[in-house]
Order: structure tokens, then C-alpha cells, then sequence
């Protein structure tokens, strides 16, 4: 597996189905950024810290809808609708946001005390949405089989986790000046509401292509044959990148 191509590979499917993917994680992330508003308004400080856990869960339930919506394409085609898309994480939620939690608990755990932990754990605990919503696994399952999807895979995984972020790092700061322009008018408050909604709307279905197109390679490397995503880009009239799994 390549980092180079997974990502290229997850480029070319956010170009063919951003019109898919989009409407998903904007109605997740309009729901979600109101639902934490509003504990905030009702409940002071303790809706500020009670906004923190449902945030991060619910960046796991965006993940894990995102999860199903890439698997649904990758044939090359969005077979179901977004209220399909939502029903079939539904079962999963519980599961996802207790994991998305104690993740982020442990993660940044370890970055705190020596960052080499944090990172790590972060390389270990890549695919546990995946594992949570495609195998069913329940929470501490996916801990476990995500470090065994990465065994043997690390480094690949980890350069997969830099070069990530590397593009997001760029995507963001000029979708950032864009932003910025193009909102300049509006309150300051207002501002950074739609700034937020509409950045994650449009980086995050390609951090899930990314990370889910990467379990797919590495179940390939580590288990008997699944349908490759390789061959899903062919059939949709891709060129495959040179060097695939």
C-alpha cells in the first residue's frame, strides 16, 4: 500500500462523488455544531464541556456515515440516498462515540506526555470507525482489529497520517483566505459558524476516503482477497495508479 496512492485514489472518487458525499456531512455537521450551540446556551460551563464529548462523538458519527457512503461508491456508483446513508450508521452510534471518545482520550494522552505515544496509538486506532460500522465490531474489537489491520503496515500507515494532513493543511489555509473574503461582511460570530460548517463539509469526506480506502488495501495485504479498490477505479474509468497493491 502507498500513501501516494491511496490518496490519489481517494481524489479521484471525491471528484466523482462530491455531490454524494458533501450533502452527508453537511447535514451531520449543521445538526451537530447547532445541538453543542444550544448546550451551551441552555447549560453555561457544563454545556461547554458536555459540547466537547459530543463533538468528538460526533465527528465519529460523521466518520462513520462517510464510511458507508465510500463503500456504497466504490463500484463507481452511490446506490443509496442519504437517508439510507444515515439509517444504516444509526445502529453503530452508541458504539462509534464511546470509541471516538476513549480514543481521543487516549491519543491525546500520549501526546501530552512524550507525542511519540500519542502518534502511535494515533497510527494504531486509524480504522477502528471502519471497523466498527463495516465488520460490526463492537468498541474494544475495533481497538483490536484496527491494530491488527496496521500490524506489519506502520510506517506505511503513519507516512499515510503525515501526508494527510500535509494536504489538509494546505486545502485549509486557502479555503481559509476564500472563506475569509467571501464572509468578511457577516458578524464575527456568524462568521466563524459558517467558516467551520462549511471547511469540515468539504475536508472531511476526503479524510474518509482516504482512511477507508487505506482499510481496504491493508484487509487485501493482511486477509484472502476483497474487491479492490484498484479494480473499483477501473471499472469506473480510471487510469490505475502506477505501483497499486
Amino acid at each position: 500500500m502507498s500513501p501516494g496512492d491511496v490518496l490519489g485514489d481517494a481524489w479521484q472518487l471525491y471528484k466523482r462523488h462530491w455531490r454524494h458525499l458533501l450533502p452527508i456531512a453537511l447535514a451531520v455537521y449543521v445538526l451537530l455544531t447547532l445541538f453543542v450551540l444550544l448546550l451551551v446556551a441552555l447549560f453555561g460551563w457544563f454545556g461547554v464541556i458536555a459540547g466537547v464529548f459530543v463533538r468528538i462523538a460526533g465527528v465519529f458519527w460523521l466518520q462513520g456515515a462517510l464510511v458507508i457512503a465510500v463503500e456504497d461508491i466504490r463500484d463507481g456508483r452511490a446506490d443509496l440516498s442519504m437517508r439510507d446513508t444515515l439509517a444504516r450508521v444509526r445502529p453503530t452510534m452508541n458504539t462509534l462515540a464511546v470509541a471516538g471518545i476513549l480514543a481521543a482520550i487516549g491519543i491525546s494522552i500520549g501526546l501530552v506526555l512524550l507525542i511519540v505515544p500519542g502518534l502511535l496509538l494515533a497510527t494504531w486506532w486509524l480504522l477502528i470507525v471502519p471497523a466498527i460500522v463495516l465488520e460490526r465490531r463492537s468498541t474494544f474489537e475495533a481497538f483490536g482489529r484496527s491494530r491488527d489491520l496496521v500490524r506489519g503496515s506502520g510506517w506505511t500507515v503513519f507516512g499515510l497520517i503525515v501526508l494527510t494532513f500535509v494536504v489538509l493543511l494546505g486545502a485549509g489555509i486557502a479555503l481559509g483566505i476564500v472563506l475569509g473574503l467571501a464572509l468578511s461582511p457577516l458578524p464575527d460570530a456568524l462568521q466563524q459558524y459558517l467558516g467551520d460548517v462549511i471547511s469540515n463539509t468539504l475536508l472531511t469526506p476526503f479524510i474518509a476516503l482516504a482512511f477507508t480506502l487505506a482499510y481496504y488495501r491493508l484487509r487485501e495485504v493482511r486477509e484472502a482477497p476483497v474487491s479492490t479498490v484498484a479494480d473499483s477505479l477501473g471499472d469506473a474509468g480510471y487510469d490505475r495508479p502506477a505501483g497499486g497493491v
